[in-house]
């Protein structure tokens, strides 16, 4: 049996990003999501936990010369939940980025607490 996991995105900044993007770059974006829902051990070349981040992932899209990240978090197993993403320009991730991940992340969590 094949693993299913379920993509969604939270609030509009992925959707954002994406729309930007050339038709070859999504193309990119949407093989590293097939690899994510079938997949059962997502390599690290295109799914890492961010050290220190308490549930962070990240997304790796390189195409061409240019390398693109989205921040995600898994959610009851099977559930993938895309914050922020954007195009990496420098050796390191920017630090504003992963702070939007962590609070878009911590908004998702409180939403879900709050519906209950």
């Amino acid at each position: 049996m094949k693993t299913q996991r379920q993509i969604i995105f939270h609030e509009h900044y992925f959707t954002d990003f994406y729309l930007e993007l050339s038709g070859k770059v999504q193309e990119k974006i949407e093989y590293v999501f097939k690899i994510l829902r079938t997949v059962q051990n997502v390599p690290k070349k295109f799914l890492d936990h961010l050290t220190g981040t308490d549930g962070l992932y990240e997304k790796r899209i390189e195409f061409e010369s240019n390398i693109y990240r989205i921040f995600c978090c898994f959610d009851k197993g099977n559930l993938v939940v895309l914050f922020n993403g954007f195009q990496k320009k420098t050796q390191k991730t920017p630090k504003n980025e992963i702070e939007l991940a962590l609070k878009l992340k911590d908004e998702y969590f409180n939403s879900k607490k709050q519906k209950k």
